[in-house]
């Protein structure tokens, strides 16, 4: 059976270029922030590209907080934040200035701090996710392949059991998350040619 997958709309991101990753990994996708695309999917995909205060705020003002909670929370259906998406997931972030996140998953977001004068921020391009604990959404995926970043904030805090990937950059950051039914990625899984693909079909395995 073809996978129901809603990408959430909340103004915030890549939304068609996950729509069309996922349609070409064999999903059916819709790019809805109502309630009854939301019930009606088999996958929730929440992406996003920009600055968490305002992101949480559009989670918000277009009350998507409790109809995502009802779905993910109370329903268990397998999620995937994407780059902002993942970040949302913390109890807290700090660009844009101090916000509440959704709290799914323990920690926060704060910048970068260069670990050396060369090394650049924001976080652009290719770089290797190493995995700290086998996962069904890397199955196939050897550890230490390349995925494309663009970032200048990361996770901190979370707990090593909820930690399944790190990447090498300002000494070494979380890149990948997992709590239950809840995922997360730092980097953009569909802009990540074939291994990201590889990824995406992961995750609307998931729940079978």
């Amino acid at each position: 059976m073809k996978k129901r997958v809603t990408i959430v709309k909340y103004g915030m991101g890549n939304v068609d270029s996950v729509k069309r990753a996922v349609e070409e990994c064999g999903g059916s996708a819709v790019i809805s922030n109502k309630n009854s695309d939301l019930e009606s999917a088999t996958h929730i995909i929440l992406p996003g590209v920009g600055n968490f205060k305002n992101g949480m705020e559009r989670l918000e003002s277009d009350n998507l907080i409790s109809l995502l909670h009802n779905q993910i929370i109370d329903g268990k259906k397998p999620f995937l934040g994407i780059c902002l998406g993942m970040q949302l997931l913390a109890q807290k972030g700090w660009e844009g200035g101090e916000k509440l996140g959704l709290g799914w998953v323990q920690g926060e977001i704060k910048r970068f701090i260069p670990n050396e004068q060369d090394t650049r921020i924001p976080h652009i391009g290719w770089n290797e996710v190493f995995f700290e604990n086998e996962n069904p959404l890397f199955k196939g995926i050897a550890s230490g392949k390349d995925f494309y970043f663009v970032h200048s904030y990361h996770f901190v805090g979370c707990k090593k059991t909820e930690v399944i990937g790190y990447t090498p950059y300002c000494g070494s950051f979380i890149s990948a998350v997992n709590k239950d039914n809840i995922f997360g990625v730092q980097f953009h899984p569909e802009k990540s040619q074939k291994i990201g693909f590889q990824l995406i079909r992961n995750f609307l395995d998931i729940g079978e």
